[in-house]
């Protein structure tokens, strides 16, 4: 293992907890403590009507809050999957929504009465199945790209969603716009028989839902802190450098790709398991842009700016539903022109996005300093 992969990163380890601000500067049972009220709150969102003043302004009006909020914790995901490829290592991956396609497709074939496959297995056991194929599939997408960068790993990268929605649409076994209906619910009943995970309530979901993305948080911060990670930003920051001083670019970019597509294809078993339905209308090229925006948005390379960047790009657009605008418009009409504007916006003012990682934003400093004439 090379020196730079080695060596603690810049903004690791004491030095990097002086710098996250006033929690940062908390002894370690404070921070516990504003991390678990945080965590109660996200799970008491579905509430947050019921708050005088303060609730209707926040919930949405023109569809379901609990839905929207389900919504909002696997698009989070996704920015946290996303957020691995681009943000950590640097690759930029505009085909995102593919993984997320390849594990709902899974989970259809193997759950849903509609297959080929005719198995009709329990949403629990497609789980491990829809996630393996995920990873395998972005190892296979990360190997033939291993040697490009930019612009060009962006085309190929756009070219493989496009090719799982040219599959999803003409292969027959996708069924096409008739997709798989009838994919089973997450499993479970509450003492009298009724099942938790029924089609009129959203509320478990979401919770399922948080409780996946929190789990995810976990485990990506762990290896951004180990020598994986370490890996990732030698590789971002200057990858023929990495190679130099003992960096195996091939491993940990695979590495990347791999643990990206295992969170995208998490967030599509869910969202087939909440929705029972899919089909090739669902996987469209605007929800990789989507997703990226968000990562961008929120801070690439920072996870709470990832979780931030995620929860907006879902939440604006359902709370502009049902808003009347100048003129008696509906505002969700220009839910997308008024989303674009606010982008626009905040790369104007925080290039380096809304809770931009340390690092990230010291580079940015210092590339102005070096733009600036003497």
């Amino acid at each position: 293992m090379s020196a730079i992969a080695e060596k603690p990163a810049a903004g690791s380890g004491k030095s990097s907890r002086q710098l996250r601000g006033w929690l940062g500067r908390q002894p370690a049972p404070v921070r516990w403590l504003v991390i678990i009220a945080f965590v109660a709150a996200a799970y008491l969102l579905p509430y947050v009507g019921e708050v005088p003043l303060i609730g209707p302004q926040i919930v949405t009006t023109g569809v379901d809050w609990s839905t929207v909020l389900f919504e909002m914790s696997y698009y989070v995901l996704l920015a946290l999957g996303l957020n691995v490829v681009v943000g950590f290592a640097g690759l930029l991956d505009l085909g995102y929504v593919g993984f997320f396609a390849v594990g709902a497709y899974v989970t259809a074939l193997l759950t849903s009465p509609d297959s080929v496959l005719h198995t009709q297995y329990g949403w629990v056991v497609a789980i491990p199945a829809a996630l393996a194929v995920t990873m395998l599939a972005g190892v296979l997408l990360g190997w033939p790209t291993l040697r490009l960068r930019g612009d060009y790993l962006a085309i190929v990268t756009l070219g493989f969603a496009e090719i799982i929605r040219i599959i999803a649409t003409s292969a027959t076994w996708a069924r096409g716009d008739r997709g798989f209906s009838s994919i089973p619910h997450p499993p479970g009943k509450t003492s009298d028989g009724t099942p938790i995970f029924g089609v009129t309530d959203a509320i478990p979901y979401f919770w399922l839902g948080l409780t996946v993305v929190i789990v995810i948080v976990f485990g990506v911060r762990n290896l951004d802190r180990s020598r994986v990670g370490r890996s990732w930003l030698a590789i971002r920051e200057d990858e023929e450098a990495a190679e130099i001083m003992g960096v195996r670019t091939i491993k940990f970019k695979l590495w990347a790709f791999a643990i990206g597509a295992f969170i995208g294809g998490l967030g599509g078993v869910m969202f087939a398991g909440e929705t029972g339905f899919i089909n090739s209308q669902t996987f469209i090229l605007q929800f990789s842009i989507l997703v990226l925006a968000g990562v961008v948005m929120g801070g690439s390379g920072n996870i709470a700016g990832a979780i931030l960047g995620g929860a907006l790009i879902s939440y604006i657009p359902n709370r502009l539903r049902g808003i009347q605008g100048p003129f008696d418009t509906d505002l969700y009409e220009y839910r997308f022109a008024l989303f674009g504007a606010m982008i626009i916006l905040i790369m104007v003012l925080r290039p380096q996005g809304l809770i931009p990682s340390r690092r990230r934003a010291m580079e940015l400093k210092d590339r102005e300093k070096e733009a600036a004439p003497q």
